[in-house]
């Protein structure tokens, strides 16, 4: 199954720094969410996309993983000559993760 297939993202960029929350639709596919998501294989997704670290942060009770990925867009948006380098779009590739 795919992220998409229980969960919606909400993302946001600071900087070179793109920040993802993964939210589950229903309560209990939080735990699925929470054994299958890890920081490495969020990391090993976007391969060379995340040059940094990727750290995740838990919030069982909003049914939401955090993930802070830091050096992920090519030096900030102002400052990066990539096409669309949000983390927007970030949040969306990562809905194609599978489980």
């Amino acid at each position: 199954m795919k992220l998409r297939d229980i969960a919606h993202t909400r993302s946001g960029d600071k900087g070179n720094i793109s920040n993802i929350a993964v939210i589950v639709y229903r309560p209990e596919d939080y735990l699925i969410l929470e054994q299958k998501m890890t920081a490495e294989k969020v990391k090993s997704f976007f391969g060379e996309m995340v040059e940094g670290a990727v750290i995740r942060y838990t919030l069982p009770q909003l049914g939401a993983l955090n993930f802070v990925m830091y050096d992920a867009l090519k030096g900030g948006v102002t400052r990066s000559l990539a096409m669309d380098s949000h983390g927007k779009t970030l949040s969306t590739i990562l809905l194609d993760l599978e489980l």
